[in-house]
């Protein structure tokens, strides 16, 4: 086990006999907070030999309600009641019982549950333990919302502060006291490139400059997975092996905090990143497993020799054998046990009425991956571990939200419990689970409160991805906008089913993440690109922004998912450039920027944008218009979906500026005495004309007898005042954000 907490400097012993004491190596938490509406804590306590000790404590206002004895002898869970209890440190006695024996070490490796005792231990050891006062109570601290913008990052591929081994260059070798062996190699794609917390620290300015709101780090925390031969490491971080303590590699849980405290000081949210559905295969508890029911399929982890599969994965990587395709993982020596279960991927059991039971465990309880266990969040222990962690990491560094990764792949009732606890705990604060279905009523089901006629039980999650959005999004930029489905018909028709949703606002929408191809690919098209940004930043929903993607970063994952994962130019020492200045970006890259950042800024504080309603219209030769309102103002956006300039008749959208009558243009013209030249003026005409170029254009115009009224606009990005009225001529793949 590593020795991590500091609370450990401070234990205090009393021996009684000098042969095999009580030993406590680790409790977690390592520190709790008093005033939480729940009193109730679960103490996890490590230590050789463990699980026969009682637990003793005279702290005022703290009972001991249960000890639970798992099936390895180096745990005992404490169940602690702190209603009462002012802030302080506790002492806890742990006394051997009568008649305890120590394990034989030679039992001890991976006979996980057989383990004889054979000698009598003897003693006791006291411990000190720190109950905290809040900071604030949980209905002080305010979540993200749709009134911001999520920059995602990663952190190993972000920018590197200040070396954490002065050996470190382009390519070193690293091993960092407690770690497995790693390598830092910018030129792989899939090892680690040596960011940390202290170059997203060192670059809060920059998310200022550009305009987001909120950063959203992948996971920090501890993974101490080897490298594999293949070239492979969980430089992502989705593979934890301890779920209180920052990767070193990173920072520190100090720097965590830091870095949080000063994001808050400028403005900027932070929202952290978590996995409950599984663990790594070098987290404690697999070398050791807590008990016979901790993990499901657990006979992955009896059946096979763990160190020998260990070294083997360090060794080999075997990445022709992966069950993934990929050679991320290696799963060479899972293969021994008889009964393994690997995870079909397919979501829609965990919500279909009619799904099999097979289905439904293929989902839930096989294995995401060979080298994470997956955990089961119906022992009770182990959600109450998990809900409790993620209530630590708010009370102790401040983060203002959670992403939950593989959110359908856990129990859905324990995710539920976790939910329903963080709300009643902290209800202005805000989830969002990862539920990767791109239909939109599968995704709805996920939400808080939704309704069904099926009875389905409340998930208590606020806010969930919106990957039908990001789907059609990823196909209509490819096609041309047609009078039925393909182009931005297909957005338009993914909006349709918001009625599904209970709160449209608390969709995270994106065009792109780190397990996607970027939205460029392997080009620049930025057309196509401002078109998203332009749907993602002003509709219904809680956008986030992947890094780089202000500065046309490209990529996909048909090599490897590390090339959409590229490190920021100017992050790491050596760097040729810089992007974070506009000196060191290309002119491309500078248009982008600004264009981004102006649209950023004008969102920040827009109540029409946050608070408005949002009206859509079918798109009409080839355009597609998405409008915002609030009270007297609104914002109108024109998307030609085409690579042909169109010319826009805006008498279809009057609509949207009622005169005091209130009724629109239209509906006016529609009223007065149906003359013939109004039969014509309803009908929209084609006359020809030949440009400059001899080319000959399409132009829509209308007979003078009807004027609609002009409306006075201003341009989102250039500040340009523009009449919205009459005909407008909109450019191939043209995107117009209009205010007034």
């Amino acid at each position: 086990m590593r020795h991590i907490l500091l609370f450990l400097l401070s234990l205090s012993f009393s021996i009684t006999a000098n042969a095999n004491p009580v030993k406590v190596k680790r409790i977690e938490p390592s520190n709790w907070y008093v005033g939480m509406k729940d009193p109730t804590l679960q103490l996890m306590v490590y230590g050789e030999n463990i699980r026969e000790t009682d637990v003793t404590t005279d702290y005022p206002g703290v009972r001991i309600d249960s000890v639970a004895r798992l099936d390895s002898p180096n745990y005992l869970l404490v169940y602690l009641n702190i209603e009462g209890a002012a802030p302080g440190t506790m002492k806890l006695k742990f006394t051997a019982r009568e008649g305890q024996k120590v394990s034989d070490k030679s039992l001890m490796s991976y006979d996980y549950f057989s383990r004889g005792a054979t000698e009598e231990v003897k003693g006791s050891q006291t411990v000190s333990f720190v109950l905290k006062e809040r900071e604030m109570s949980g209905d002080k601290r305010v979540g993200f919302s749709n009134a911001d913008v999520l920059y995602m990052l990663m952190p190993d591929r972000f920018a590197e502060g200040k070396p954490l081994n002065a050996k470190k260059g382009k390519k070193a070798s690293l091993d960092l006291k407690g770690l497995n062996h790693y390598v830092v190699d910018r030129s792989q794609p899939s090892l680690r490139h040596g960011g940390n917390l202290e170059g997203i620290r060192q670059h809060l300015d920059y998310f200022n400059e550009l305009g987001v709101t909120a950063l959203w780090l992948t996971p920090v925390l501890e993974n101490n997975a080897p490298d594999n031969a293949a070239g492979y490491s969980t430089y992502h971080g989705y593979a934890t092996t301890d779920y209180y303590r920052v990767d070193p590699r990173f920072g520190s849980n100090d720097d965590y905090r830091q870095l949080i405290d000063e994001a808050h000081q400028k403005g900027l949210k932070v929202v952290m990143d978590m996995i409950f559905n599984h663990c790594g295969f070098n987290h404690p508890w697999v070398q050791d497993v807590p008990a016979k029911d901790w993990f499901n399929s657990i006979e992955a982890i009896a059946e096979a020799d763990m160190s020998e599969r260990i070294e083997h994965s360090s060794q080999t990587g075997k990445a022709e054998d992966s069950r993934m395709g990929t050679g991320d993982f290696d799963d060479a020596y899972v293969g021994k046990a008889k009964t393994f279960l690997q995870t079909s991927y397919k979501l829609t059991p965990a919500r279909d009425p009619y799904a099999s039971e097979v289905d439904k465990q293929e989902t839930v309880e096989g294995w995401f991956v060979p080298t994470m266990p997956d955990l089961n969040h119906h022992n009770p222990h182990v959600i109450k571990y998990l809900i409790q962690n993620s209530i630590w990491w708010i009370e102790t560094v401040g983060i203002d939200g959670i992403r939950m990764d593989t959110y359908p792949y856990a129990f859905g009732d324990a995710m539920a419990q976790w939910m329903k606890t963080l709300n009643t705990e902290y209800p202005h604060f805000n989830v969002v689970g990862e539920t990767w279905v791109t239909e939109p009523a599968y995704t709805a089901s996920w939400q808080k409160d939704f309704k069904s006629q099926q009875p389905m039980p409340n998930t208590y999650l606020p806010c969930v991805m919106d990957f039908s959005f990001f789907e059609k999004l990823s196909q209509a930029k490819n096609e041309e906008t047609d009078p039925w489905w393909n182009g931005l018909n297909r957005i338009y028709n993914s909006f349709v089913y918001d009625y599904l949703y209970e709160n449209p606002d608390n969709v995270m929408a994106f065009i792109d993440n780190h397990d996607t191809d970027r939205f460029l690919g392997n080009g620049c098209d930025t057309l196509m690109l401002k078109q998203a940004l332009a749907m993602l930043l002003t509709v219904k929903r809680t956008p986030q922004i992947y890094y780089g993607t202000e500065i046309l970063m490209n990529g996909t994952k048909e090599v490897t998912d590390g090339n959409v994962r590229k490190d920021f130019p100017g992050g790491f020492p050596g760097d040729t450039r810089n992007a974070f200045t506009a000196e060191g970006r290309t002119q491309a890259e500078i248009s982008m920027f600004n264009w981004l950042s102006r649209l950023l800024h004008w969102r920040k504080g827009n109540d029409i944008i946050t608070r408005g309603t949002m009206k859509q219209f079918i798109p009409y030769k080839g355009v597609y218009v998405i409008a915002r309102q609030l009270g007297e103002h609104g914002v109108i956006v024109l998307l030609n979906g085409t690579s042909e300039g169109q010319a826009v008749n805006t008498l279809r959208y009057s609509e949207l500026y009622k005169r005091k009558d209130k009724k629109s243009d239209y509906e006016n013209m529609r009223l007065e005495p149906i003359e013939d030249k109004r039969r014509e003026f309803a009908r929209e005409m084609t006359q020809y004309k030949v440009d400059k170029d001899g080319r000959r254009q399409e132009i829509l115009f209308s007979y003078g007898v009807y004027q609609p009224r002009i409306l006075e606009t201003t341009d989102v990005i250039t500040g340009a005042k523009v009449k919205f009225g009459g005909t407008m001529y909109l450019k191939p793949r043209q995107t117009l954000i209009l205010e007034y």
